[in-house]
């Protein structure tokens, strides 16, 4: 078995410890043996906000206004999820249905059904990620962040993630790769402009950010996208070998680069040198300009 893999039974078990946290599959609100629970009650929307640990960031507005008109038109059908607002604040802090709260907003509700349960941060977390990846609400990189934050903050691996998600340890590891994305490249992907196949595509590309251009001007397919890395890739490695540059430049090269989300090149000569920043559009140019300028 490959390390990509696990165990029905090791899978099954952390599912069903999940199942026991969060009363079943059948239903998030279903309140667990033994647990604090509170029956649904209904609270004014202001003692409502949502809970930081929530790993979606990004509501479309047609997605909302839709469902603004579902709610005038038929109500809350659901309550939400929430537990009492840490250290002694006063309302509630949403751990599942933070959509519906703001579509409420949208439709002018004063009210919403809630039911009320005592969660620890590890819980909230795991919660909201579940919920969102099985209504497949998250961005890929809003999917890699909580997982991040599932291994940084809960000591997670991400054998027990895939477990809790229900996803292979493989989909877990591609996913948080894209983490180490260049911010222009991460931006074309949260924009919807490139697909998370093509973002891993470019994660091996010597200059993403160029390639993920080109990608989106032509609109190429994934494929496609792997090809142009593997020709890059390929012409990189029959140009004349001259002398072995040092890798710490190298390095700093790369690491400027991925900062500043461009192709540095620097070129020593002597005790002076060259520092070349290459940039492909006039957007590009004029942002260049107002970071050299100040402006």
């Amino acid at each position: 078995m490959s390390g990509d893999e696990q165990s029905p039974g090791k899978r099954r078990s952390l599912g069903m410890g999940l199942a026991a946290l969060l009363g079943g599959e059948r239903d998030l609100l279903e309140p667990v043996g033994g647990e604090r629970s509170r029956p649904t009650e209904t609270v004014p929307i202001e003692f409502l906000r949502p809970s930081p640990l929530q790993p979606r960031r990004n509501f479309s507005e047609e997605e909302l206004d839709a469902l603004a008109q579902s709610l005038r038109e038929k109500g809350v059908l659901q309550p939400l999820l929430v537990r009492p607002a840490p250290a002694g604040a006063p309302g509630y802090e949403i751990v599942a249905g933070e959509r519906r709260w703001r579509a409420a907003q949208r439709a002018g509700l004063h009210e919403l059904p809630v039911v009320v349960r005592e969660l620890d941060d590890r819980a909230v977390l795991e919660l909201a990620l579940v919920e969102n990846l099985q209504r497949a609400d998250l961005g890929p990189l809003e999917e890699a962040r909580a997982y991040r934050r599932l291994v940084e903050e809960f000591g997670h691996d991400q054998e027990a993630i895939a477990g809790l998600v229900g996803k292979s340890r493989s989909h877990v590891a591609n996913t948080m790769r894209l983490l180490a994305l260049p911010e222009p490249v991460a931006a074309l992907l949260e924009a919807g402009r490139i697909t998370a196949g093509h973002a891993r595509a470019l994660l091996a590309a010597a200059d993403p950010v160029a390639l993920a251009e080109e990608v989106v001007r032509h609109n190429l397919s994934v494929r496609e996208t792997e090809e142009l890395v593997r020709r890059q890739a390929r012409h990189a490695s029959e140009r004349p070998k001259g002398r072995r540059r040092d890798p710490n430049l190298v390095a700093l090269e790369q690491e400027l680069s991925s900062r500043l989300g461009l192709t540095i090149a620097l070129r020593p000569m002597g005790d002076g040198g060259w520092l070349s920043i290459r940039y492909s559009s006039v957007d590009q140019f004029e942002q260049i300009l107002d970071r050299l300028t100040g402006g």
